[in-house]
């Protein structure tokens, strides 16, 4: 059976002027885990079509700032954002007058509808998502990310567990009931290590960047 797209979030979304339903994950995410504060900067990975952003901005308010980073062009206007269509890989993040108190990424890789392929791309983008938290994070800043279901989560469940106090896995509950999306918290983020893992001997490590 296809799943009904303008669903009950759908329409809340619509009614309450977000560019997506997907706002109300963050939202979730948000009330449970006080992720955001007023006069934060954040840094918003995967932003388009916006919803993220919007969400945000209402949170940190005036005194806070957003830069939003996506491939695909953002047609949003918000008084404390910024939004650059470029690959976030490539930038010099210095420009950008780092660190950020929370790094947010909502990025979903294009599907192919083989469950295998889409996990590991999905994952492949987790792991650039913290590469970049591990650059521009404050020390106590949080990490949002989000990936498809497989056992290569308990590896970056790992990794996040070596700089950051707390780290939770949640399925929000207006994520649809046939996607696999899945989203990693990191609550409290170490610059250094705080606790040792050992590395899984059937997967590569995860290293900050200059770890050897």
């Amino acid at each position: 059976m296809a799943y009904n797209r303008k669903d009950f979030y759908f329409k809340e979304a619509k009614r309450l002027h977000f560019a997506a339903r997907s706002v109300f994950k963050l939202e979730e995410i948000d009330e449970r885990f006080k992720i955001l504060k007023a006069g934060m900067h954040v840094l918003d990975l995967g932003a388009a079509p916006g919803s993220w952003s919007q969400y945000t901005s209402r949170r940190v308010g005036p005194g806070g700032r957003i830069l939003g980073i996506d491939l695909k062009a953002i047609e949003l206007t918000l008084p404390n954002a910024v939004f650059i269509k470029d690959d976030f890989t490539t930038l010099d993040w210095q420009t950008f007058n780092p660190p950020f108190d929370v790094v947010l990424s909502d990025m979903a890789p294009n599907t192919t509808g083989i469950r295998f392929t889409d996990q590991v791309r999905s994952f492949e983008l987790c792991e650039k998502a913290w590469a970049c938290a591990q650059e521009v994070l404050k020390p106590k800043g949080h990490f949002v990310c989000k990936l498809f279901e497989g056992e290569d989560i308990q590896m970056l469940v790992k990794a996040l567990r070596q700089r950051f106090q707390k780290v939770e896995i949640l399925r929000p509950k207006s994520t649809r009931k046939e996607s696999k999306e899945t989203f990693l918290i990191g609550i409290s983020y170490a610059p250094a290590p705080i606790r040792s893992a050992a590395p899984s001997p059937t997967h590569r490590s995860l290293q900050a960047p200059g770890e050897i």
